[in-house]
């Protein structure tokens, strides 16, 4: 009983206590050691993983930064050499023209007319859905047939158009670029902002840095005489009462270049083109709506104004719409600014291209039931109050007599030539019809 009571006494309370502390140090320095290395190992394994997860955002940045590169639409040496190329005049004396909307209705007819006479050419167009961009890109087909090269962008897009300015020396603009339609404007009145009011002011900014700044010719619109009732419309008449959003940035981009003209000494001509058709056209016009319409059965609408008056335009064919901005651009005198200071007084004119003959929309109608040989379903209803209004009238004399602007295709010969283009484009009498309305 004693020896056990010993046992048990050495065991609680050895004899040797410093023995007994050092083996629980190093058991204590085991532990903390294992302990030690297994939180190093997990400090090394999370800097690991954060340098993995760092690694992994810069390439995804680098990846992201490189497809916006590689798929711009413009940009690079081989794209700058097509630049140089489609801008430089092959004729002695010849322009070099910026044409903005170059793969719209009347910009891609201008640029034509540019090329074949030997004056360098380069288009600029964002080909947006307005209407069908298929038919634009078709434009754009055509236009790199005559060696045209149109660069897609947007006027809005300011570092665009400086590179643009800063590798072609351009004598003159055209700028055609616009958000087009009068009854649009009620679906989606920011983009006539955007466009046609924002995209001037970036398209004259650059071309007010430029060195040498160039001569610009733009389009206007026949829409700026809104409710003035006052026939024919003269380009001195009162322009205060827009009846359309599309009218009333139009009445504002005459405001504006009107200005830039004042400040910068920018050569500045405005055009207001009345009601342009032909080949090539804009679907959402009329005669090309009724066309389409008549040819697939569908009814088309016929509106008539106040006192079952029928609606009339001044409708004007592509190709003498054509000459008048040659000509404007022919008589334009140089800006007198550069380097964003004015020199001097600079040119500013506007005018009226129109055919000054107005012609009843059941007229139109009628011509084209001839030309494509069918009759149409007619809806005749009261004009709505969407912004159009009852007739245009253009007094072209002071177009005729400081461009030489005549008109010379009445309606008749227009919408033929119109017509024609339309069966072959869309594939009519072909077995093999290829496009769809």
């Amino acid at each position: 009983m004693e020896k056990k009571m010993r046992d048990l006494e050495d065991e609680l309370f050895p004899s040797t206590p410093g023995k007994v502390k050092i083996e629980r140090a190093h058991a204590m320095n085991r532990q903390f050691h294992r302990c030690f290395a297994s939180t190093s190992t997990m400090f090394l394994w999370a800097l690991f993983l954060i340098a993995l997860t760092a690694s992994y955002l810069s390439f995804q940045s680098f990846v992201d930064t490189s497809s916006k590169y590689f798929t711009a639409s413009w940009g690079g040496l081989h794209w700058e050499r097509q630049v140089r190329a489609s801008a430089l005049p092959r004729r002695s004396n010849g322009i070099s023209v910026l044409v903005t909307g170059a793969a719209g209705f009347v910009g891609s007819h201008v640029s034509i007319a540019l090329h074949k006479r030997g004056d360098g050419v380069l288009g600029l167009d964002n080909f947006n859905s307005y209407y069908d961009p298929s038919l634009k890109k078709a434009r754009k087909t055509l236009l790199a047939s005559h060696g045209i090269f149109v660069v897609e962008g947007d006027v809005n897009d300011a570092r665009l158009l400086a590179k643009l300015f800063d590798i072609v020396p351009f004598s003159h603009v055209m700028h055609l670029a616009a958000q087009a339609g009068v009854r649009y404007a009620i679906e989606n009145p920011n983009s006539y902002v955007h466009s046609n009011i924002a995209g001037l002011v970036t398209l004259l900014e650059a071309c007010k840095a430029a060195d040498p700044q160039p001569a610009i010719v733009w389009a206007s619109s026949s829409s700026v005489y809104g409710l003035n009732e006052k026939v024919p419309f003269s380009e001195s008449d009162t322009t205060d009462r827009p009846a359309s959003l599309y009218a009333a940035t139009k009445k504002a981009g005459e405001e504006i270049t009107h200005t830039y003209n004042h400040i910068y000494g920018l050569s500045i001509t405005g055009l207001r083109f009345f009601t342009v058709y032909g080949p090539w056209g804009r679907p959402d016009m009329a005669y090309f709506s009724f066309t389409r319409n008549i040819l697939q059965g569908k009814p088309i609408t016929i509106y008539r104004g106040k006192d079952r008056v029928d609606l009339a335009r001044d409708f004007t064919f592509i190709d003498d719409i054509v000459k008048g901005c040659i000509a404007s651009l022919d008589t334009a005198e140089k800006s007198t600014g550069s380097g964003g200071k004015k020199r001097g007084q600079a040119q500013y004119r506007i005018y009226n291209l129109g055919n000054t003959s107005p012609v009843t929309v059941p007229t139109l109608v009628s011509i084209l039931e001839r030309h494509l040989k069918m009759k149409a379903k007619k809806n005749v209803v009261e004009m709505p109050g969407n912004g159009d209004v009852p007739f245009t009238h253009a007094n072209i004399s002071l177009a005729r007599r400081e461009l030489g602007y005549k008109p010379n295709t009445n309606l008749e010969a227009g919408l033929k030539k119109f017509v024609k283009w339309y069966l072959s484009y869309y594939g009519y009498g072909r077995s093999n019809a290829g496009k769809n309305l």
